[in-house]
């Protein structure tokens, strides 16, 4: 794996985390803005994802496995984006707070792949 886009991501998602945690704090639903942050996190997860199948592809193992890299591969890849829709069902500060617990449930995932692949 990437180290760099492995960082960046979670740090992108930690961020995303934090605005929303504040929106939510304020008594705020997600807002168009919100919904751009989510874009930006999605688009990295997308291209670890990419990223990850090509490595896979080229011959390369994770330390742990490949069945587990894939699966935590693919929920990184889902995890904002089924944030984004949860919080569009609630459209109250529970929205937002669904999205924040989505960007560190992200962050998390990243923590893992890098451990997976072994780093």
């Amino acid at each position: 794996m990437l180290d760099a886009l492995t960082v960046a991501t979670a740090v992108a998602a930690l961020a995303l985390a934090a605005w929303c945690g504040f929106a939510a704090y304020r008594d705020q639903p997600t807002k168009d803005w919100h919904f751009i942050g989510m874009a930006v996190v999605s688009l990295l997860a997308t291209v670890q994802l990419i990223v990850g199948i090509v490595l896979l592809a080229r011959g390369e193992k994770p330390d742990q496995g490949t069945t587990i890299f894939v699966a935590y591969l693919i929920g990184a890849f889902a995890c904002i984006p089924a944030a984004g829709f949860m919080s569009l069902a609630e459209r109250t500060r529970w929205g937002s707070v669904t999205v924040a617990a989505g960007g560190i449930v992200l962050a998390v995932l990243q923590v893992r792949l890098y451990d997976i692949w072994g780093g």
